[in-house]
């Protein structure tokens, strides 16, 4: 049991950044962190060959002690009043936020990138990072209520949408062909760096 808290402790610590990161961003608007989503081309020592989205092919500077986080799934009824929660929304046509996909966070990453704000995922989509206050259900899945920065959100969580944990990884899941998500920075010359990703794992994709 100490070795299994150890391993969440650390991917934890590894992955407070990327959580944190989003809220960072607002306060430094003149460069603000690139999100790169796309599959991996190759790995050579620390350059990391990107294949984006949108079709460009994209080379990525690896920090020396740059980490490699994964996701595990779980269930919609594992989340839980208390919880701390990362997720994608988007509006529907019902004028409500929908999830696109739910992450519950550790307890060592709780108050991380707290608020809700626009994510560029796909047009008009937002993050919002909060503790889940009450539960109810929905004809099509369940709606969580959600508070941050003393303000009160609600969004509806699907059938279908993926409810992920933090899981770990490393180099060995950045081969050809596996997707991965970046949050980059683009450094004076214009090339992107980065220290933490996600990647992969078991077919679980990075959905964000």
């Amino acid at each position: 049991m100490r070795m299994v808290s150890l391993a969440v402790s650390l991917a934890a610590a590894a992955m407070a950044a990327l959580i944190a990161l989003p809220a960072l961003a607002q306060n430094q608007p003149a460069n603000p962190p690139v999100r790169v989503r796309g599959t991996v081309e190759s790995l050579n020592g620390n350059t990391l060959a990107v294949k984006s989205r949108d079709g460009r092919s994209l080379t990525i500077t690896l920090a020396p002690d740059y980490k490699v986080a994964a996701l595990v799934k779980r269930s919609l009824s594992d989340i839980k009043p208390g919880d701390y929660v990362a997720s994608t929304g988007v509006g529907g046509v019902d004028g409500k936020l929908h999830a696109v996909e739910v992450r519950i966070l550790p307890e060592a990453m709780r108050g991380r990138g707290e608020g809700q704000h626009p994510w560029d995922l796909s047009p008009g989509s937002l993050m919002t990072n909060a503790t889940v206050t009450g539960t109810a259900k929905a004809t099509h899945g369940e709606v969580l209520t959600v508070t941050y920065n003393g303000k009160t959100s609600d969004y509806i969580v699907g059938p279908h949408c993926p409810v992920l944990a933090l899981g770990t990884g490393d180099s060995s899941l950045l081969k050809p062909g596996a997707t991965v998500f970046v949050i980059a920075q683009k450094q004076p010359d214009g090339t992107l760096a980065s220290a933490r990703l996600y990647a992969e794992k078991n077919g679980i994709k990075p959905p964000m």
